[in-house]
């Protein structure tokens, strides 16, 4: 199994099938010496998962009102004309 350049590995489907893991699932890695342990994070009930607490954590947390039209115009540098994309 290789590394890719962005850090990534493919885990075999026999060893998601074993553990349980499909997307969406929360893993965490052990690290011990120069070995790393994946292990499934099992969701207890009633709490959050890791992903589902930062975004409650950031939920409400912007200050700046503006419609989807002026954040795309702010970032993509559009113009006043809403059919100039460019």
């Amino acid at each position: 199994m290789r590394v890719t350049s962005k850090g990534q590995v493919t885990i075999p489907i026999h060893v998601r099938e074993r553990l349980g893991i499909f997307p969406s699932t929360e893993v965490d890695f052990i690290v011990n010496g120069d070995s790393a342990q994946l292990v499934k994070i099992e969701p207890k009930n009633g709490r959050l998962t890791r992903g589902e607490e930062i975004v409650a954590r950031l939920r409400g947390t912007g200050t700046v009102k503006m419609t989807t039209d002026e954040i795309m115009r702010l970032t993509r540098g559009w113009g006043e004309d809403e059919n100039d994309l460019s």
